[in-house]
Order: structure tokens, then sequence, then C-alpha cells
């Protein structure tokens, strides 16, 4: 049976303000949430790729703590903020479907040409 993994707006919002207002250091949070209540393998991947990403990134911001700043590093972490705001607006969670797609249930017989 595949789970789904539906959310209004003001959650989809709220995992996007964690995402930016952490400055992407929680960019990878959202997705472990995803990953564990819905537990497809592309959500793993999803999540594995932001957290390869905050492991990538994380030695880089404190190599270049000292100093005016890296500006491809500024560049990469609003990229990244931009891919998994837009992600968790529009792609991540699961649009409300009919109400057979939410019991995992098929029409009974006979009851597709009556619509």
């Amino acid at each position: 049976m595949e789970r789904r993994l539906k959310a209004g707006w003001i959650q989809k919002v709220a995992w996007s303000v964690v995402v930016v207002g952490s400055l992407s250091i929680l960019i990878w949070v959202p997705f472990l949430y995803v990953g564990i209540r819905r537990g497809r393998r592309a959500d793993w991947v999803t999540f594995g790729a932001f957290l390869a990403y905050f492991v990538a990134v994380a030695p880089w911001a404190i190599s270049t703590s000292d100093g005016p700043g890296d500006p491809v590093l500024g560049t990469v972490a609003i990229v990244a903020m931009a891919v998994a705001v837009v992600m968790l607006l529009f792609t991540v969670f699961d649009k409300p479907g009919t109400k057979y797609d939410a019991v995992h249930v098929t029409q009974p017989e006979g009851r597709q040409f009556l619509q």
C-alpha cells in the first residue's frame, strides 16, 4: 500500500520558512520528515541529496568564515534554497485526490460509466 502525504499551504510555507530562516543549514530537515512519513525511495534520495549538499557546504562555509565572504558559496546556497522551496511548495507533498485515491480502493464495477 502506497502512503500519501498531504499538506496544506500553511504546512508547506512553514517548511519553507525552516529552509530559508536557517539560511540552508537545516535544508535537509523537511525532506527527512517526508522520507519518514511517506517512505518512498525517491523521498529518501531527495533527502540524501540535500544532506550531501549540507555535508559539502558546511566545511566550505567554515573554511571561508574569516574574510569578506565567498560569492560562489552564497550563490550555491541561494540556488539550493530556491530549489528546496520550490520542491516543498509544489512537488513534494501529494495533491488531494478523489475519495477513491485516499482509501486506495477501486471504483465499484459499472460506476465508471456513470461519470
